[in-house]
């Protein structure tokens, strides 16, 4: 009455492997055995084998490695030479000049005095320097700097009062994704 189902399902199965389980490891032959024009030299002291080859092909009056143009038989260039132009146009610009002692002690000066209107950029202009190097040598001290920063943070938060909903929104969605970078 009732059929075995499984025994026509087993005819169906695959007995058989459809494919290799891994690959075998590639058998390159070895190019410095059985090579006529090879010369092995092995030195007795140590267990050092070195093994000379010629190039398969004799030299051609074709060949441009013995030519005086090649680049190999080139001499060096001098370094006084001209240059490949430079990749970015920063490049172009001339190093800013060394300061002078004394234009150290005025700019410290200058930027203690008043750190509200001798800032870094301005100095940095006046002395044909980068506000960094300013930064680095004449520092305003640590409490300065944290006021600086409160005021800093006054300015931000009226600037964001002005904003509306969507971009307040917007904003505290962006400083939520920097959260997690």
């Amino acid at each position: 009455m009732l059929k075995a189902r499984f025994a026509s399902n087993v005819s169906r199965c695959r007995t058989y492997a459809t494919r290799r389980p891994e690959k075998p490891p590639a058998r390159f032959p070895d190019p410095l055995q059985n090579n006529a024009n090879a010369t092995v030299t092995t030195l007795q002291d140590s267990k050092l084998t070195f093994i000379h080859r010629p190039p398969p092909t004799a030299p051609s009056p074709h060949s441009t490695t013995l030519d005086p143009a090649s680049p190999l038989l080139r001499p060096a260039t001098a370094t006084g030479g001209p240059m490949p132009p430079f990749l970015r146009p920063s490049g172009y610009r001339p190093m800013p000049e060394r300061l002078s002692k004394e234009d150290m002690v005025k700019l410290r000066e200058l930027r203690l005095s008043d750190p509200n209107t001798y800032s870094r950029t301005e100095l940095a202009k006046m002395f044909n320097c980068t506000p960094h190097f300013v930064s680095k040598i004449a520092a305003v001290p640590r409490s300065q700097r944290k006021q600086f920063a409160k005021n800093q943070e006054t300015k931000h938060a009226a600037i964001r009062e002005g904003w509306g909903e969507r971009k307040a929104t917007f904003m505290a969605i962006r400083q939520k994704r920097r959260q997690f970078w």
